[in-house]
């Protein structure tokens, strides 16, 4: 069937609430590359929504997975117990961003990842207040969206948020908004709203994701921990996106110089396969009494075993370091595309390793960043051979996140087609 057909039958059948970047349907894909239903091929700088930072079916984790098959696929960590969970999480606490015993938990997605770590806290002190950031995307269910700083199409749908969960101004120079006018909220929230020692939680993603990947500055960083030094609050840092040697560290906190209390990870740990977690303090993790925490499939033993891989991967393939030269690559291509006039005007790049995004500006001005011009430019790059995503408040931002095991000339390949796609005539 065609692509045309599929979307035909998927009007038909799925609701229009989950929506989809493209209208093409995948047949097949390997690495950094994608072939549609149609026969096209595309160069994949998507990354299933930053999950492949190893590709697609890199062989080491298609090799776990099918050792794992034949074996058993579920039983429920919560009924029996398997090696690989304890393995994983024994793995995951050695390479915890803070100093002292760590222990994980897992789970299946990055919102329930989020949400437990929002309990944890609360559990650890007593209190129900959370605070979190404008632009930040911490999930959909109930109180993940709430922490989210987007109303739109987040939350505007459904009803009131849940409560005692507060937004601060992420910093953010597109919008002239500093490390100060941050702090500077979250004084009057402190003065008007919510007694600091009322809060549970600071969560924060040490890069914005869904926001336009504008990166936490340190001090404010440094500042937000020692808020939570001072009241007794846990920083909590969602990874989920950033995490994984995206930005050229295993934890993108790791570029920060603090050490957060809890860490929420999923996406890229289990290589295409559904798994999350969080990795906190010990004395933290242990507060929940037994039963408090958990769900059927969190930490299925293919998932598992799929993430041992991808660690394995991780080190064996250098990809911190491939991490960073991937980023360098794509930074001098988009500087260069700043000097032309040829092409739309765009932003300097912003990011950390791999993890890059700008923004697309309004023609008029060069300067204001375009309503929806990210989308437009991904719409291009599809036609071009591209698979792209925007994001930001305002559809604004084309964000990269080609697989850290692409080669050089697929990278290069794929920054030829967001060139074409940056092309000043329509």
């Amino acid at each position: 069937m065609s692509n045309d057909e599929f979307l035909a039958r998927r009007e038909k059948a799925v609701p229009r609430g989950v929506s989809t970047a493209t209208p093409i349907f995948a047949d097949r894909a390997l690495n950094a590359e994608l072939w549609d239903v149609d026969g096209n091929r595309y160069v994949d700088f998507a990354g299933g929504i930053a999950v492949l930072n190893v590709g697609h079916l890199h062989p080491r984790v298609i090799e776990a997975v099918s050792t794992q098959l034949t074996r058993f696929s579920h039983t429920s960590f919560q009924v029996t117990g398997y090696e690989s969970y304890v393995a994983l999480a024994e793995r995951l606490n050695a390479l915890a961003p803070f100093s002292g015993e760590a222990k994980t938990i897992l789970f299946t997605t990055g919102a329930e990842a989020t949400e437990n770590a929002v309990k944890i806290a609360r559990a650890a002190t007593g209190r129900t207040g959370v605070i979190s950031f404008t632009g930040g995307f911490h999930g959909r269910s109930a109180l993940a969206s709430a922490m989210t700083g987007k109303v739109n199409p987040y939350k505007w749908q459904f009803g009131p948020s849940l409560p005692d969960v507060y937004h601060l101004p992420f910093p953010n120079p597109a919008y002239d908004t500093t490390v100060a006018d941050s702090l500077k909220a979250l004084d009057f929230l402190f003065a008007a709203d919510l007694h600091p020692r009322s809060v549970a939680a600071i969560i924060i993603e040490p890069v914005q994701g869904e926001g336009g990947f504008n990166v936490a500055p340190p001090e404010l960083m440094k500042a937000l921990r020692e808020v939570c030094d001072i009241y007794g609050i846990k920083l909590i840092t969602d990874e989920v996106q950033s995490g994984f040697a995206r930005t050229g560290k295993m934890f993108a906190v790791e570029h920060s110089g603090i050490e957060p209390d809890l860490v929420c990870v999923a996406k890229s740990l289990a290589g295409g396969f559904p798994l999350s977690g969080v990795i906190g303090r010990a004395e933290i993790m242990d507060v929940v009494e037994p039963g408090g925490l958990g769900g059927t499939y969190g930490g299925s033993p293919i998932g598992c075993v799929a993430a041992l891989a991808v660690l394995d991967i991780i080190e064996d393939e250098k990809l911190l370091d491939r991490s960073q030269a991937i980023g360098a690559r794509i930074r001098t291509r988009i500087e260069g595309w700043r000097t032309r006039n040829d092409l739309l005007s765009i932003s300097p790049p912003r990011g950390l390793g791999a993890m890059i995004g700008f923004d697309v500006l309004d023609p008029q001005d060069g300067m204001t960043p375009l309503v929806n011009g990210g989308k437009l430019v991904a719409n291009k790059a599809l036609k071009a051979g591209l698979v792209l995503l925007n994001c930001g408040s305002r559809g604004e931002t084309i964000r990269v996140l080609v697989p850290l095991t692409a080669s050089d000339a697929i990278v290069d390949e794929g920054l030829d087609c967001l060139e074409t796609a940056l092309s000043a005539v329509a």
